[in-house]
């Protein structure tokens, strides 16, 4: 479980939990000392991805108009699965989520 302090003050878990805010998951993949940390850029990473699968599996549902009354569950399915991961990151858990995961993990080996 990583509970390194960085310099800033920030945890490698707080600073997981918060690449789950989408934007702070872009900065941390750049910015030192966060980058450094394969915690932080598991997390990163998986949030990303998260983001990416939210918005694919959106635009599919929009194109048909039946499908498109699902689109706000949908979007609030991905919302509970990115509160999960908060939860976990914060917790100190590097939680996969299936095929994404597997995606962040590699990425953040690298």
């Amino acid at each position: 479980m990583p509970e390194e302090t960085t310099q800033t003050g920030l945890s490698d878990n707080a600073a997981g939990a918060l690449a789950y805010l989408f934007i702070p998951a872009i900065i941390f993949l750049i910015v030192e000392p966060y980058n450094k940390s394969s915690f932080v850029r598991f997390h990163s990473w998986q949030c990303i991805f998260l983001c990416i699968a939210s918005f694919a599996i959106n635009m599919v549902l929009v194109m048909t108009f039946i499908l498109a009354l699902l689109t706000p569950f949908v979007g609030l399915a991905f919302l509970v699965i990115a509160i999960i991961c908060l939860i976990k990151a914060m917790n100190g858990v590097r939680f996969k989520l299936p095929l994404i995961g597997d995606l962040a993990e590699k990425m953040a080996n690298k």
